[in-house]
């Protein structure tokens, strides 16, 4: 039981890895490192060295893992998934338009409570992992494919680059570059948020009085009882998107703040 938890670890470190790798081999956007994971953390020059050393250590741990069960690999586990969560929750208060740079350039959508929930599953996996008395190739050789495939089902539902790379096969474009689906079908999704449910009995009426795209966002401007302008940001992608809100005072209002969220 407790060993089922290795293979699922070890491709998830493997994959990250990997992904992370290709992302900065492939150079990517002017800036588009600074959108994801660790590379906010760190000045531009150092961004792309950042995501190679957050995959140095991930292939490290899935090393350790995968031929040995040293107690140090087993605590690194849990540290690294410990503190991927506390950065996540650290990215989701301070740059919501961040991506969690899990799995490289394509979890570049905004991280929300999946994001966040996968890497507390992964913590709590590491840690049932840690009491495990036989390497992870010992259980590749006999694996229990039920346990196996329950924990990978309960990630990829908490995985939002499903819906990413989905959306990446029927488009083969990056968001910004792809049609946007209709301007309801966004507010629908907005008001199907948690943001609109904390703002919308302030609002003079549900109908936004301006809406306009800006690269993977849907914006849409309403006016409060105060006679505030407030913002909501509706990422493009997924059924349930990542959604941000800016209350500007009407004083201000001819400089909108995309990003600075007072509910999410």
């Amino acid at each position: 039981m407790l060993a089922s938890q290795l293979p699922v670890l070890i491709a998830v470190l493997v994959l990250g890895t990997v992904a992370k790798v290709i992302t900065v081999s492939s150079g990517g956007e002017p800036g588009s490192f600074s959108k994801l994971g660790p590379a906010v953390l760190v000045p531009a020059r150092m961004q792309g060295p950042a995501l190679l050393g957050c995959a140095l250590g991930e292939l490290v741990l899935a090393t350790g893992l995968l031929l040995t069960a040293h107690p140090i690999f087993r605590w690194g586990a849990v540290a690294f998934f410990a503190l991927s969560t506390y950065v996540l929750l650290e990215l989701r208060r301070r740059r919501p338009d961040a991506g969690c740079g899990c799995f490289g350039e394509i979890s570049a959508a905004p991280v929300g409570r999946r994001s966040v929930g996968r890497t507390i599953v992964l913590t709590g996996m590491a840690g049932m992992a840690v009491w495990a008395e036989v390497p992870g190739v010992a259980v590749f050789a006999d694996p229990p494919w039920p346990l196996i495939a329950a924990g990978l089902v309960a990630l990829a539902v908490m995985s939002p680059e499903i819906e990413e790379l989905i959306d990446r096969v029927r488009y083969r474009a990056p968001c910004e570059q792809r049609p946007a689906p209709a301007e309801s079908v966004m507010l629908s999704r907005l008001r199907a948020s948690g943001a609109w449910r904390a703002h919308r009995d302030q609002l003079t009426t549900t109908d936004p009085y301006d809406s306009w795209r800006e690269l993977c966002w849907r914006f849409f401007v309403f006016r409060n009882q105060d006679r505030d302008d407030v913002v909501f940001a509706v990422y493009l992608s997924g059924r349930r998107p990542a959604v941000r809100v800016a209350v500007v005072s009407g004083e201000d209002s001819d400089a909108l703040p995309v990003y600075t969220p007072v509910s999410a």
